[in-house]
C-alpha cells in the first residue's frame, strides 16, 4: 500500500469516526437521561404517595392514583427530552402522533380504555384501598388503584391484577362501603324441640355479645319447615369490621347453648336396607 493510499484510508476512518461519534455521545446521553428520569419518577411518586397517605383528611386511594399520574407524566417528559437529543423536536413529535392517531388508537385501544376507566374509578370511587370488594366475580381486598390496573389480595394473600377497563365495566360489590352490616344465620332444630325456647337461647347469645348492635335490635324468627328440621333465622347488626368474628362466635355459642339446654340440631340419616341371599 502506497503512502498516498494509507493517507486516504486514514482520512476515511477519521471521517467515519467523526460521523458516528455524535451519535454515540447522544446515545450515551439518552441512556443517562432515561436512567435519571426513571429513578426521579420513582422517588417523586413515592414521596407524593407517602405525603398524601400520611394526611388523614385525604383518601389513600387518591394518593396512590396521584403518584401514578405524576410518575407517568415525568416519564413522558423524559421521552420527549430523549427524542430531542436526536433532533426530534416536541412539535414534530406531536405532528407525528397526530398523523398516526388512528393506528395508535387501534393498537392501544385496550390500554387507552384502561386509562379512561382509571380516571372514572378515581372520580366516582366505587371502592377504595383497604376495602373488601367483589369485581365481576373476583373477590379480595383492594391494595392499589393506579392509572391502568386495580390490585386485589385474596384472604389467603394471593395477588390479583384486574385491568381498570374490566373493573369499570363489571358489577362491583363493595362489602366495606357501609360502616355496618347485617349478619344472617340459620339454625335448624328438631321438630320435637321447643321453638320458642330455641329462639330465646339464640337471642340471649346475641344480646350477650357486645359487638351486636341494639339498634336495629336482634331478630329471631321461624322461617322454614324443612324436611328434617325447623329452621330459625337470626338477624343481628354489627360494625362491618366485626362481621366474621361475630358470626363465628355466635355459631359456636348457639351450638354450645343448644347442647346445654337439650336442643338438638338434626342431621340427615341414611337407612341401609339389606336383602338376604
Amino acid at each position: 500500500m502506497t503512502p498516498l493510499m494509507e493517507h486516504n484510508l486514514t482520512q476515511e476512518i477519521m471521517a467515519q469516526g467523526s460521523l458516528y461519534w455524535p451519535i454515540a455521545v447522544n446515545a450515551a446521553k439518552a441512556l443517562l437521561v432515561l436512567a435519571l428520569g426513571w429513578i426521579a419518577s420513582g422517588l417523586i411518586s413515592r414521596a407524593i404517595r407517602r405525603k398524601v397517605n400520611s394526611t388523614p383528611e385525604i383518601d389513600p386511594t387518591l394518593g396512590n392514583f396521584a403518584a401514578s399520574v405524576v410518575r407517568w407524566a415525568i416519564l413522558a417528559m423524559v421521552l420527549v427530552a430523549v427524542l430531542g437529543l436526536f433532533g426530534i423536536e416536541a412539535t414534530s413529535l406531536v405532528a407525528m402522533l397526530g398523523a398516526a392517531t388512528l393506528a395508535i388508537g387501534l393498537a392501544l385501544q385496550g390500554t387507552l380504555s384502561d386509562l379512561a376507566a382509571g380516571f372514572m374509578l378515581i372520580l366516582f370511587r366505587p371502592y377504595k384501598i383497604g376495602q373488601y370488594v367483589d369485581i365481576g366475580g373476583t373477590s379480595g381486598t383492594v391494595k392499589d388503584l393506579n392509572l391502568f390496573v386495580t390490585e386485589l389480595a385474596t384472604p389467603d394473600n394471593v395477588q390479583i391484577i384486574i385491568p381498570n377497563g374490566q373493573s369499570w365495566g363489571a358489577i362491583i360489590t363493595n362489602f366495606s362501603h357501609h360502616p355496618t352490616r347485617r349478619v344472617d344465620m340459620v339454625f335448624g332444630i328438631d321438630y320435637g324441640d321447643d321453638a320458642d325456647k330455641a329462639k330465646e337461647i339464640i337471642l340471649a347469645q346475641a344480646q350477650a355479645d357486645s359487638r351486636v348492635m341494639t339498634d336495629p335490635e336482634p331478630w329471631v324468627r321461624v322461617t322454614n319447615l324443612g324436611d328434617s328440621s325447623v329452621d330459625l333465622t337470626a338477624r343481628v347488626w354489627c360494625k362491618a369490621e366485626d362481621y366474621w368474628e361475630l358470626k363465628f362466635a355466635l355459631t359456636q355459642g348457639v351450638k354450645e347453648a343448644f347442647d346445654k339446654d337439650g336442643i338438638s340440631i338434626p342431621y340427615p340419616h341414611t337407612v341401609e336396607i339389606r336383602r338376604e341371599a
